[in-house]
């Protein structure tokens, strides 16, 4: 007879294909990394079947682990719906929502969340203010805002920062543009088009290009422009390359607009992060952290 699934198993799993590697979805669960290995290896002996390749790029899914895992996220979202009808606390007890998240938050992933935060409550008001890394960080440490997503940013004075989700920024060019770039050096040679300063996506990619030793900063052939669908429409313009978020780009590459920029050997990993102040939650501001903490989105949900 087959063993039942462990429902603990299946939120393991879903982590290491969210995050992509075992390490960092360890981190995320709060478990060692050989625990994560004998969880997933525990859930293959269940299945009665492989569910992971494995390789130095970390892991991705077998066609049963796809299987899997779209059953598993629709047993999430049922728990989640249960969760919600039996829930003691109302709207009203509640009160409003009020969140700040960075742009490519505000656009790609923050609306996944906050759709599902509003099945459970769908009276509660919900107010999202919508800025630069920068100035998310600004609204929370003044207190303005009790709680915030941004972009890949190491430290900021007065503000608790945690991980929340993975997120890669891939390069991207215009599908009939002919900007010849068949490595990294290229890019010194090339438009490439930038956030605003403040932008977590702009100090990243800086980031990333300097590690690489790429010396190009934005100049005279580039652009600057303040949004990631901005870039993504200049990108398809022929303006330049550019760097997106995995986040932004599905409806961009099944539209055939963009496309990625074969043959460049440089990979930029960052997290999206929880901004939060110094004290602790109290209210609505915990209940969504806590949701969303819980029941992280992924770029296929």
């Amino acid at each position: 007879m087959r063993q039942p699934l462990d429902p603990q198993l299946l939120e393991t799993f879903l982590a290491v294909l969210q995050h992509g590697r075992i390490s960092a979805a360890a981190r995320a669960v709060h478990l060692s990394q050989p625990a994560v290995t004998a969880r997933m290896r525990k859930l293959e002996e269940t299945v009665g079947a492989p569910l992971l390749v494995r390789s130095v790029r970390g892991v991705t899914p077998t066609p049963a682990g796809e299987r899997l895992a779209a059953r598993a996220r629709e047993l999430q979202r049922l728990l989640d719906e249960i969760a919600g009808e039996v829930a003691v606390d109302d709207d009203a007890a509640l009160g409003p929502l009020h969140v700040a998240a960075s742009t490519t938050i505000a656009a790609h992933v923050l609306p996944r969340v906050l759709a599902r935060f509003r099945a459970r409550h769908p009276d509660l008001p919900i107010e999202l203010r919508v800025g630069n890394t920068e100035e998310v960080v600004d609204a929370v440490r003044s207190g303005a805002f009790p709680l915030g997503l941004v972009e890949g940013t190491k430290r900021a004075a007065g503000v608790k920062l945690s991980t929340w989700v993975d997120d890669q920024l891939l390069p991207v060019v215009g599908a009939t543009a002919d900007w010849r770039v068949r490595s990294v050096r290229d890019l010194e040679n090339v438009p490439i088009l930038w956030r605003e300063q403040g932008s977590g996506t702009r100090a990243v990619v800086a980031k990333a290009l300097r590690a690489a030793g790429v010396r190009h900063t934005p100049g005279d052939r580039d652009a600057v422009l303040g949004t990631s669908s901005a870039i993504a429409g200049a990108v398809a313009a022929g303006m330049g390359i550019a760097f997106l978020s995995r986040w932004a780009l599905g409806a961009e590459f099944a539209s055939g607009r963009l496309v990625p920029l074969a043959g460049l050997d440089l990979r930029i990993v960052r997290t999206f992060q929880w901004a939060l102040p110094a004290g602790a939650l109290t209210g609505t501001a915990a209940s969504f952290h806590d949701f969303a903490t819980r029941n992280p989105p992924s770029p296929s949900t």
